[in-house]
């Protein structure tokens, strides 16, 4: 089988084409709110039911213990959601969002 053929069946196969998908890398000084931002998007996303908050230590992508104990990120976390918008040119297609916080 070529290289060719296969690249082409992977691209058919894949739920969220590569058109629809959408990689954010969040980084930015410290204390200037990227795990709170990438909570939010997490929530409006639909991907948990309760915003996390760090100074509370219940952000999802702040999971070691001493992340949660001191309120800070110490390691990137990937994570990925869906959005479907109601407007404009994409409306109505899904789009897989995949997150990267950073510390």
């Amino acid at each position: 089988m070529s290289a060719q053929k296969i690249v082409s069946q992977n691209a058919q196969e894949r739920k969220f084409p590569m058109e629809y998908t959408r990689n954010i890398g969040i980084a930015a000084h410290i204390d200037a709110g990227k795990t709170t931002t990438t909570e939010r998007i997490l929530y409006y996303t639909g991907v948990v039911h309760k915003m996390g908050e760090v100074h509370e230590g219940s952000s999802v992508t702040d999971w070691m213990e001493q992340e949660r104990e001191r309120g800070i990120t110490i390691t990137s976390a990937a994570i990925s959601c869906h959005w479907t918008n109601d407007t404009g040119i994409f409306s109505g297609i899904e789009h897989r969002i995949n997150l990267i916080d950073t510390p």
